[in-house]
């Protein structure tokens, strides 16, 4: 089994990208950075983790997700390789995620927020739902 959850907040705005072949491809990537568990003297370490998502979940990144927002992902991790420029092989591991919600409201703006309900915004195959405006009051 290859699953993998992690919580993190993003490193820098998501890169889209689509691709033109037989259909247009559109992705995602973005770097999560997760904190390790605090067990030794207090110290916590991070891990800067690459994720790509594709389809759905790459609009969702697009018009929702930017620098520092905490979320939660799933997924699967996935290894590959290329040759670059120098003629040297580069191994590469990505987490390929397939659900990715926020992990905390958004603060700042409350008209903004997305509603706890609609938290999980994103199933590459399903229907995403427009976040609802509350008004301020």
């Amino acid at each position: 089994m290859n699953k993998i959850i992690l919580m993190g907040r993003l490193t820098k705005d998501p890169e889209v990208r689509c691709v033109q072949k037989e259909n247009t491809i559109t992705y995602a990537r973005y770097t999560l950075m997760v904190e390790r568990s605090r067990w030794r003297d207090g110290e916590s370490n991070v891990d800067y983790i690459s994720c790509v998502c594709f389809g759905k979940g790459a609009e969702f990144a697009d018009k929702f997700l930017h620098k520092g927002t905490k979320i939660i992902i799933s997924g699967r991790i996935q290894t590959g390789c290329y040759t670059n420029r120098n003629n040297q092989t580069v191994y590469t591991a990505d987490v390929v995620v397939e659900e990715q919600e926020f992990a905390e409201p958004k603060s700042d703006s409350p008209a903004q927020t997305v509603p706890r309900g609609l938290a999980i915004a994103s199933r590459q195959t399903g229907y995403i739902p427009a976040p609802k405006l509350i008004p301020k009051q």
